[in-house]
């Protein structure tokens, strides 16, 4: 893999990097940046781009919270 897509393709301390333009877009950047990098200690996977894209990490995409919302921004 090595492109960083793609679920468990990311090692723990890429994380930031990829939750920090994760949520490059968002007004929300402290609660997205939170949930965001607690998603991908899990899976190890960010989704590419600010936005969407979730179906290439399907652990992230699926986490959903109690409610049924999803948990990973």
């Amino acid at each position: 893999m090595g492109n960083g897509n793609g679920e468990g393709s990311l090692r723990p301390q890429d994380c930031k990097p990829r939750c920090s333009y994760r949520c490059s877009a968002t007004s929300h950047r402290k609660p997205c940046m939170f949930f965001c990098q607690k998603c991908c200690a899990k899976c190890l996977c960010v989704p590419p781009g600010t936005y969407g894209n979730k179906e290439v990490c399907p652990c992230y995409n699926n986490w959903k919270t109690k409610e049924g919302n999803p948990k990973c921004p």
